[in-house]
């Protein structure tokens, strides 16, 4: 039920007992009702909360019969008068209904926190906008803007609309310089110093009438060093080039609360990319832990959790880890996905949840009990004004807060909270309660496992101080996770091939003690696919895609894909940027393909259409980027443009994690056209150089390694040929000089690149060529011939070697590329083939299935053992995968099948090409 128009005294439901009865009923005398019962209850229990009372009792007595909301809202207009004084009133006022409507839940504890935020936000900005203009009066301050330009900043707990109840205020000082002529910078930047140090003190400072808030200006550029208000591009350059990770942080929940709002909008949107940052340097989370612990440490608040004394704000299980636990998580997924950027900590739990960052649930529990801590630290701030998050130790002060918090005893009091506490370090800091309290397994202490764990601290990536500290940290929870794999030992030797091929350890593993689920994947992988293992040692980078919200959502198609790209391409600045971009991006695809089918999310025949897909979207965005490149200095290209034929599997769409490119570039054009740069060349040479360059930028190792192998050994006339040929020379040479292989490899081929209208005459090409009636027996006497060839150049010499072979994948591909010219279809698609009679529904069917389960099989065994699946280099858990994803139940099964559907293809190839 709402309680919008209901008055206070109507709203209390909650009634605080009172220690100091006397007291509280002396307070209260003058009241009456509801609300005089809840004084009594609160004067009687806090000595601040009375005082307030008694000073404001005359302004009490009219607080009953009023919205609460309406009252917060006279109270935050801006006050008339001497600001000094009128603020300090105000502030007593908003103190005293706030703490009311806390202690008598007609406020939840967030309503609270943002009624005193918004307090602030007004008593900045009037006494900003009331000091500014009388330094313009002056003549001290060349503006007729009211404002000039000068704008405060909230960060931390006010930046976010969360202030405790007696909370400084954490404020960064800015002025837009831009709004001045250049040579007022210097008056002006004098004076608002000085409206910084008045406002500061007008603020802060503490007279007979109390204070306003007391204010903090430390979290300004390098505070030690700069004034206490700063020019805006000053700022900005300090971020881009010193700005730390715990500064990062602290601009999550910044926001412009006072004096030129817009001009604080506008700096804050410029600062998104140093606050969220798609590629995270891990490591920096690593560093505001540290300060985590630095500060407890110095403050004496480590060790074990005793209630009694204890900060609830700093201590194990308090606030700033449920803080920290959000926080951490933003910055590591919030540059990739825009709706974790909440500045509140309860909406950023929120949004981690939605986003899949985190469990409903844990959000759910870290909810609870951040709002039960809030409450219990505004109590701890009520009993004496003070700011501080300490429980007391004082009997009666402890009394008095337990009094507050609803409880009967102090005993009780300290029990809640100190379950309440454990609990939330359980959630926030699991690494740490795994090391304090799991004991070592007989896996950790046998002498194979020892005989590999003894030589990590060798390793380059335990070559650094830090490194070696925090895989200290890691290693137990990681050791035990490998224990629980089906071969443990074997995930272990594969962990051990991760390790070495990691060139340094701080960026993976400071990201392991942020996102501890990431290790399970790792162990995941190690149990099932030690190639991919390998491969992220390489890469460790790649990890940052898990962080991606769609994961483990449905693969991507190639519209997708391009779309993503094209975004990750548009913020590289120069050429080999957006090479290495790709690349960074292709790993990043390319792993989640990979862990799809690891998991059995995507099938066979889905990861050789998203790994096609993927080369496809890499080739169509670097041709335009080389085209571009190339143009500067020879001008564009001449004609109507070139297009990248693909053949193989990448034509076929059939490719898996390890194949290379096989390409052919086209071009259409005169061949006597001449390009327009500043350094022509004619087309012959222009799209030759071109092909050049793109077969560099998909094959060069650069810094963040290669793209593709790429072969063009299928182009007219092989090696010998032009590395790129005109469209006319390629029909020419098709039709009159032509092998048949080369034929049957062009019912593969499909354009994946260049200009759409040659790329459509490019295709009305290779169909007139694949589908023109040729000599039939020629073909299928080449055909058989280039089969027996291969048959003898390649004897299978086990049931799991695949792709050679009798029945075989090559031998099907083969087969199905001579049905397609012998029957004049424009597909080798096997359900093409059967309708235009090549195939029977029983033969379509028995290759379908042959092949199905073959490819399924080649795509499991590239990426988890870098080239076939055979189950004497399998583990369980790849073999126990391998299963799933065939559908048999023992690898005996698996293996009869296959045996039979090697001899029932074969035949069917046999009796076809006899």
């Amino acid at each position: 039920m709402s309680c919008y128009g209901m008055s206070f005294a109507s709203r209390i439901t909650t009634f605080p007992r009172a220690i100091d009865p006397a007291r509280g009923q002396d307070v209260a005398q003058s009241l009456n009702g509801p609300l005089a019962a809840l004084v009594a209850g609160v004067a009687g229990s806090s000595n601040h909360l009375a005082r307030l009372a008694q000073i404001e009792g005359d302004w009490l007595t009219t607080l009953a019969d009023q919205q609460p909301e309406d009252v917060l809202d006279a109270l935050c207009m801006p006050p008339q008068g001497d600001p000094a004084f009128a603020l300090r009133q105000a502030k007593r006022r908003v103190a005293l209904l706030t703490g009311l409507a806390d202690l008598g839940g007609v406020w939840p504890t967030m309503q609270v926190t943002a009624a005193l935020s918004r307090f602030a936000d007004m008593a900045l900005d009037h006494g900003a906008r009331h000091i500014i203009a009388a330094e313009i009066a002056r003549g001290k301050l060349p503006s007729q803007d009211q404002t000039a330009g000068y704008v405060i900043l909230a960060m931390g707990k006010m930046g976010a609309g969360e202030l405790n109840y007696s909370s400084d205020i954490d404020l960064i000082c800015l002025f837009d310089e831009t709004q001045h002529a250049p040579e007022d910078f210097t008056e002006v930047r004098a004076a608002l110093i000085r409206v910084t140090k008045k406002l500061m003190q007008m603020i802060g400072a503490q007279t007979a009438d109390g204070y306003v808030f007391r204010t903090d200006l430390r979290l300004r550029p390098d505070p030690s060093t700069t004034p206490v208000c700063i020019a805006m591009d000053a700022a900005e350059r300090y971020y881009e080039s010193l700005g730390r990770t715990w500064e990062r942080s602290a601009y999550i929940k910044a926001r412009a609360c006072a004096g030129d709002i817009p001009a604080g909008e506008a700096f804050l949107k410029r600062m998104r990319p140093f606050i969220w940052r798609r590629h995270l340097d891990f490591a920096a989370i690593r560093d505001v832990q540290d300060m985590m612990h630095r500060i407890r440490d110095h403050k004496g608040l480590s060790g074990p959790i005793d209630p009694t004394g204890h900060d609830v704000k700093l201590g194990r299980g308090g606030i700033r880890e449920i803080e920290f636990f959000a926080q951490t998580r933003q910055l590591i997924a919030g540059g990739r996905d825009g709706t974790l950027r909440d500045k509140t900590t309860l909406g950023a739990l929120e949004s981690l949840a939605r986003a899949g960052q985190i469990p409903a649930k844990i959000a759910t529990a870290l909810t609870g009990h951040y709002t039960a801590l809030r409450d219990i630290e505004h109590r701890i701030q009520m009993l004496e004004d003070a700011q501080t998050h300490c429980v007391p130790r004082n009997p009666d002060s402890l009394e008095r807060l337990s009094a507050l918090c609803g409880h009967d005893t102090t005993a009780a009091f300290l029990d809640a909270l100190g379950k309440r506490l454990a609990a939330v370090h359980a959630i926030c800091m699991p690494q740490q309660v795994e090391e304090e309290t799991a004991p070592k397994s007989e896996f950790e202490t046998d002498s194979q496992t020892l005989q590999i764990t003894a030589a990590w601290p060798n390793l380059p990536a335990f070559r650094s101080p830090r490194a070696e500290a925090l895989f200290h940290q890691l290693a137990p929870g990681i050791l035990s996770r490998l224990a629980g794999a089906a071969d443990p030992h074997a995930a272990l030797a594969h962990f051990d091939s991760f390790l070495r091929g990691l060139p340094a350890g701080v960026q993976v593993f400071s990201l392991f003690e942020a996102r501890p689920a990431l290790q399970d994947l790792l162990v995941e992988i190690c149990a099932t696919a030690p190639a991919l293992a390998r491969y992220l040692g390489r890469n460790a980078s790649v990890f940052d895609a898990v962080l991606d919200r769609e994961f483990f959502a449905e693969l991507p198609g190639l519209t997708q894909m391009t779309t993503a790209l094209d975004a990750v391409l548009a913020e590289a600045t120069d050429y080999e940027q957006k090479l290495d971009a790709t690349r960074r991006w292709q790993k990043e695809v390319r792993f989640r393909i990979g862990v799809h089918l690891l998991r059995g999310i995507a099938g066979g025949r889905t990861v050789e259409r998203a790994y096609s897909d993927l080369a496809q979207c890499c080739i169509a965005a670097l041709l335009p980027i080389v085209i571009r490149d190339q143009s500067r200095r020879h001008g564009a290209p001449p004609g109507a443009g070139a297009v990248v034929l693909a053949m193989g599997k990448l034509g076929s769409a059939e490719m898996t994690a390890t194949s290379d490119l096989d390409l052919i570039m086209l071009y259409d054009a005169p061949s006597d056209a001449m390009s327009d740069g500043t350094h022509p060349l004619g087309a012959a040479q222009y799209y030759a150089r071109l092909t050049k360059r793109l077969i560099t930028a998909l094959s060069a190792q650069m810094a963040e390694g290669q793209l593709y192998e790429v072969d063009m050994r299928l182009r007219p006339s092989g090696r010998q040929g032009p590395v790129a040929t005109s469209l006319a020379g390629f029909q020419r040479y098709q039709a009159e000089e032509a092998w048949t292989w080369e034929h049957l490899a062009l019912t593969r081929a499909r354009p994946v690149a260049g200009p759409d209208a040659v790329q459509q005459a490019v295709e009305r090409a290779v169909t007139d060529i694949v589908t023109i009636p040729g000599d039939a027996q020629k073909i299928r006497n080449d055909t058989a011939d280039m089969r027996r060839r291969l048959m003898q150049a390649h004897r299978p010499g086990s049931v799991w070697q695949l792709k050679q072979g009798p029945g075989r994948l090559l031998d099907i591909d083969l087969f199905l590329q001579a049905g397609c010219l012998l029957s004049h279809a424009s597909s080798v698609q096997i359900g093409d083939l059967t309708g235009n009679g090549w195939l029977t529904q029983q033969e379509a069917t028995s290759i379908a299935e042959a092949r199905t389960l073959m490819s399924t099989l080649q795509a499991v065994g590239r990426v988890a053992l870098d080239d076939g699946f055979a189950p004497d280099r399998a583990g369980p858990s790849l073999i126990e995968l391998v299963l799933a994803q065939t559908g048999f139940a023992t690898i005996d099964a698996l293996r009869d099948a296959l045996e039979r559907h090697f001899i029932k293809v074969s035949g069917i190839i046999s009796d076809r090409l006899a």
